[in-house]
């Protein structure tokens, strides 16, 4: 097996003055069909800042030289927002047994390399420090296969994630809010969730 990239684990006050530039990379990357986000950078660094200060959160980097060129996400689901909890508690799921991946970011010159494998071998490694936690969780944003924005040629990421363990959980479903490219307001999107148990967790 090929050796994975190089990434950096980074926790609490050290991402601090990281959050900038990571938000501009969410926002540039995010711009792309699935998410079409409209993003703002200023609301970008304060959602950032609850990774700074979750304990058992981390964000993984991949750089070039010194640019961040991707960023994926880790935190305890206890520290995750309304919207993400609300399914795992109306299902009486234990939330302090979850650890969220929020997100995986990833500029497009360095798709292809490795880097989603190696974020999420990293984001487990991460997961599995935290007292309690037993299985690992993320959701995507759900998106009818004739939808306008979709490009030509465009291949969902369900084999690749099905391949790193994960299976959909077609119970837990979440909504979230954000303002799509080319729109003026906010509207709701749909995510579902998919989860994969963490073998070798305390």
């Amino acid at each position: 097996m090929a050796a994975l990239p190089v990434t950096e684990t980074v926790t609490g006050s050290a991402l601090r003055p990281l959050l900038g530039e990571i938000a501009r990379l969410r926002i540039a990357v995010f711009r792309a069909f699935p998410y079409l986000y409209d993003g703002d950078a200023d609301y970008e660094e304060r959602y950032l800042m609850r990774y700074a200060e979750s304990p058992g959160a981390a964000i993984v980097l991949a750089r070039e030289g010194a640019q961040i060129v991707g960023a994926a996400t880790c935190l305890p689901l206890v520290a995750a927002g309304e919207a993400v909890l609300a399914p795992f508690r109306a299902h009486s799921l234990d939330a302090a047994r979850f650890c969220y991946f929020g997100e995986s970011v990833l500029l497009a010159p360095w798709r292809g390399r490795g880097f989603g494998v190696a974020f999420f071998a990293a984001r487990e490694a991460q997961a599995r420090r935290v007292p309690g936690c037993a299985e690992a969780c993320f959701c995507a944003v759900q998106r009818p296969a004739d939808h306008p924005a979709r490009p030509a040629g465009y291949t969902p990421l369900d084999a690749f994630w099905r391949k790193r363990g994960y299976a959909p959980d077609p119970g837990l479903v979440c909504e979230m809010a954000w303002k799509e490219v080319g729109e003026t307001e906010e509207t709701s999107h749909r995510l579902g969730f998919w989860r994969k148990p963490l073998t070798g967790a305390p």
